[in-house]
């Protein structure tokens, strides 16, 4: 479950970069009253965190659900 909150928020944050990179657009900015907000720099910090969760998800093995296989 973890592993799967960490992924959402990551996409999250990677849109949100991806609409600063194209528009100049931050959106948690926006909704919640500017970068520097106490708000937006929690936001911030559990993306990051999430992030650095799911850098662990490169290193893992995974089985395989119907097979049972190591993959």
């Amino acid at each position: 479950m973890l592993d799967r909150i960490s992924l959402v928020l990551s996409i999250i944050g990677g849109i949100n970069w991806l609409l600063v990179g194209l528009f100049r657009f931050d959106l948690v900015a926006y909704l919640f009253g500017g970068q520097a907000a106490t708000i937006s720099r929690i936001i911030y910090t559990i993306v990051g965190i999430a992030a650095l969760w799911c850098i662990s998800l490169l290193f893992r093995e995974r089985v395989g659900e119907a097979d049972g296989e190591v993959r």
